[in-house]
């Protein structure tokens, strides 16, 4: 309890401390989802790219929905340890994997039976078609092993605990790499076989992960008595998780609706766009590490009623990967060429890419703030406005410019791209904004 203690001494070690094994969580979730592009793009043809491409785009969109959901537990978690209450912490964990599993299956129901529908309205090019609906039916039919992991990482996180989520994400690539190897390189199943190994090794890290969990100190004792359905427990998580998931739900969406722009382009542009897509996981570590990272730390420091030590972690934040994002910029921009031809051999959809990529990389001098900024205002449950700067920025600004460099950009996916970096801007301007605003409150 004393090292996952964020309420007290210098924030900047405890900050790191904590961010790394998020960062490089991430950076392996990140090579997780990468390998099964790469090794599809080495060992198959552009429409086994793409049909990966539009395929992960929607699974992603629907299990994001899930992830960022159990912030709610995160944050709920992280303000009863804060608040030196870990025993209601049980119950809110207890509670919240009841829920999972309810949405778990539901959302089985409907990627399953909807894998069609929703390859049809991403506007998945003919040649690749099929194997979009295969690819997507086959990760849709592991949602509730995907949700159980997920689900893990978000609760160790709310009670300080980035270490265990780390080994978990590493099990879980380790196998996905071997997984593609076999199923794509040897047996040559294609998008199916990327999409197989991809749950399989999902299961095997969630069975080893509750063998490690097990043998872990708590700070709390969990029994079975606690998986119950308990209303104020649901309550709270719905009221913290809710905006946050339908905000992440509904921005994913405005991605879908730009990737379908760029699907009617033909497949090479959606291959290209698939090959950037994953160089951006890339790309982002730092800010998406410090976002997640800073809605615990402020969690805790709000629940023990530390505002002031919570608005100088957002700062700490927003310095640190604002440096990263200045060499990310650079990198991306002047030679993404050479970060796109790892997942692919083909020059036209290494080209489109990077095309695609300098968008990204304006965007890397922004979402330092913009994402420290997230998560500061999750960790203090203002999520409400969290979702509404979210859903602004996607159908405000980034589908109607996307919709604009469509028609009048000439199938140039860099303008197209560019509907990213507006977006962030307005989002920024409205973070602070409210954040000012709450400032002069605090003072008054």
């Amino acid at each position: 309890m004393k090292n996952n203690d964020f309420t007290s001494d210098a924030i900047l070690p405890k900050l790191i401390r904590f961010m790394l094994p998020v960062l490089f969580a991430m950076f392996l979730q990140a090579t997780y989802g990468a390998v099964d592009l790469l090794v599809v793009g080495k060992f198959c043809t552009n429409a086994d790219v793409s049909g990966v491409s539009t395929g992960s785009q929607i699974v992603m969109t629907l299990t994001n929905l899930l992830v960022s959901f159990s912030m709610g537990i995160t944050v709920a978690v992280g303000q009863k340890i804060g608040e030196k209450r870990p025993d209601e912490a049980a119950g809110m964990i207890g509670t919240g994997l009841c829920v999972f599993a309810i949405l778990g299956a539901l959302f089985t129901v409907i990627g399953v039976l909807g894998a069609r529908p929703l390859a049809a309205l991403m506007q998945a090019p003919k040649e690749a078609f099929d194997v979009t609906v295969g690819y997507i039916r086959i990760c849709s039919s592991g949602f509730l092993v995907i949700v159980a992991y997920n689900l893990l990482g978000s609760i160790f996180r709310g009670l300080g605990d980035s270490r265990t989520p780390l080994i978990a994400v590493g099990i879980a690539c380790v196998c996905n790499v071997l997984g593609d190897l076999l199923f794509v390189a040897v047996l040559k199943l294609g998008a199916s076989g990327a999409a197989l190994a991809t749950v399989l090794a999902q299961m095997i890290s969630v069975l080893i992960s509750l063998l490690i969990i097990r043998k872990t100190p708590m700070p709390f004792a969990f029994h079975r008595s606690h998986i119950r359905l308990d209303r104020k427990n649901a309550a709270a998580l719905f009221r913290i998780g809710s905006p946050i998931a339908l905000q992440d739900f509904l921005v994913g969406a405005s991605f879908l609706v730009v990737l379908a722009i760029v699907n009617s382009l033909g497949v090479v542009a959606s291959a290209g766009v698939g090959v950037a897509e994953k160089v951006c996981a890339f790309i982002m570590l730092v800010p998406a590490a410090f976002m997640q990272s800073m809605s615990a730390f402020v969690a805790q420091n709000y629940g023990a009623g530390l505002i002031d030590r919570a608005k100088q972690a957002l700062k700490v934040g927003v310095a640190v990967s604002f440096a990263f994002g200045v060499l990310m910029f650079a990198l991306t921009f002047f030679r993404g060429d050479l970060l796109a031809g790892i997942f692919s051999n083909d020059s036209a959809a290494v080209m489109n890419a990077w095309d695609y990529l300098k968008a990204y990389a304006i965007d890397c001098l922004l979402t330092c703030f913009l994402f420290c900024f997230i998560g500061y205002f999750n960790g203090i449950q203002k999520t409400t406005f969290v979702m509404v700067q979210g859903v602004c920025g996607a159908f405000l600004i980034r589908i109607p410019v996307a919709f604009l460099m469509q028609h009048y950009g000439n199938g140039s996916l860099f303008l197209i791209g560019l509907a990213t970096p507006c977006s962030t801007i307005v989002q920024i301007l409205m973070c602070f904004i409210v954040y000012a605003r709450a400032n002069r409150t605090q003072r008054s």
